[in-house]
């Protein structure tokens, strides 16, 4: 286990910053302390099929909790994460990322001998996570029904695009196209402009994270009569899930959901507002107290309690116009100035961040969201810490992601292979 170490206030290069000590998501000034060192997933062992994103990032979230994850990947080439995104001295910083804290091996799943060495494994397992197109396991002789007879306790962790039933079940299907079928590519953008999308891969994300949830619900299910299951998750209904009452607005109200740009229709005031010093500060006082609060903030207090903005309902009706008259209010003052009065009065506010605004906040440095992590090639890669955050069994990150084969030795000799 490598030391890391949390991310200081101020220059990335600022070394006076580095805090010495095994990095975790505990703070010191949560109530009470880590009632044993061990983290909460700390002896179970996971097997990752996976590759991208989708199945790799449940993969992630285990590790960060103390699962041993063991990824599987081709021999010569691995998982294509290890090419994507930006790299320096010849690592992806990706993969860095996403398979922090995995054991790496390798084998060829249209061999016997790489079929070999999962099934080996998968004896021994309490998950398997894989996201490949459905039919590609058991065209391996991997399916759920082989494995359950050889660990009746294996739960089969299933990622793909459509799920594992339906008539789309055989289409292939990427994170962008669960983001558009899910609803919310429609949504994101510009009313006059053609369906956006955010700089990240939030569909794989959303079906990682449901993925892992749906491991730990299927290991509290084993503690009743020690059975695995399959957990089937598709990466549209991922994103379906986080679009709140869509499907209900147009089915019960008739109102179809449409793209409104940086704000919330009849939700108001909660925008970004431009400043004096050419920056923006997003604004979210759409509840009546706090616009009673930020009206006072402005000089304004009569806005509170106006027919025209004193309500939730009204605000919404007028609400271009009211982040008009909040940005006559804030362009008159800096950026700073502007987050000094809204904090004294109680106003949610704040920067759009960029990374490097997040590599120099002090908040960020105080809770460790950003740490170091030691890695060979690299010397220390900061990277987001452990979420969420236990008071007792925190989380931790063990190491950045390994090279290619990293632990065949290893992880083959504890099953009793030889590499080779």
């Amino acid at each position: 286990m490598y030391p890391i170490t949390p991310l200081g206030y101020g220059s990335l290069l600022d070394s006076a910053a580095i805090l010495p000590g095994l990095y975790s998501n505990m703070e010191s000034s949560t109530s009470g302390s880590p009632r044993e060192s061990a983290p909460p997933l700390a002896g179970v062992k996971v097997i990752e099929l996976g590759q991208l994103i989708a199945g790799p990032f449940c993969g992630q979230l285990l590790a960060d909790f103390g699962a041993d994850v063991i990824k599987v990947e081709q021999p010569g080439e691995g998982d294509p994460m290890r090419r994507w995104g930006f790299s320096r001295d010849g690592k992806s910083l990706s993969w860095s990322v996403i398979a922090r804290g995995k054991r790496c091996v390798t084998a060829d799943l249209r061999t016997p001998e790489g079929v070999e060495l999962v099934t080996a494994l998968a004896r021994e397992a309490d998950v398997l996570v894989e996201n490949f197109r459905p039919g590609t396991l058991e065209r391996f002789g991997l399916g759920p029904d082989t494995l359950a007879a050889l660990n009746p306790g294996l739960i089969v962790v299933r990622v793909s695009g459509y799920g594992q039933t339906g008539p789309y079940a055989h289409r292939a299907g990427y994170g962008s196209i669960g983001e558009a079928m899910g609803g919310l590519r429609y949504l994101v953008g510009e009313p006059d402009r053609p369906p956006s999308r955010m700089g990240v891969s939030l569909g794989d994300m959303l079906a990682g994270m449901h993925a892992a949830m749906g491991a730990l619900l299927a290991l509290q299910a084993r503690h009743r009569d020690g059975l695995g299951q399959q957990v089937d998750v598709s990466i549209y209904e991922s994103v379906l899930a986080m679009t709140e009452a869509l499907v209900a607005d147009q089915a019960i109200a008739g109102v179809r959901r449409e793209r409104s740009g940086a704000v919330l229709p009849g939700v108001a005031p909660s925008n970004v507002y431009p400043t004096s010093d050419g920056e923006y500060v997003l604004v979210a006082a759409n509840q009546d107290t706090v616009f009673r609060r930020l009206a006072v903030a402005m000089g304004a207090p009569e806005l509170g309690t106006s027919p025209e903005y004193g309500t939730h309902h009204a605000r919404g009706e007028r609400q271009a116009e009211l982040d008009d008259l909040i940005a006559g209010w804030t362009v008159r003052h800096t950026a700073a100035d502007v987050l000094e009065i809204l904090e004294a009065n109680g106003v949610p506010a704040g920067r759009v961040y960029t990374a490097a605004d997040m590599l120099a906040d002090p908040h960020f440095a105080a809770r460790q969201s950003i740490v170091r992590v030691p890695d060979e090639k690299l010397g220390e890669v900061p990277m987001q810490g452990v979420a969420p955050r236990l008071s007792a069994t925190p989380g931790t990150i063990r190491w950045t992601g390994a090279e290619l084969g990293r632990h065949d030795t290893e992880v083959r000799g504890e099953i009793g292979q030889r590499t080779g």
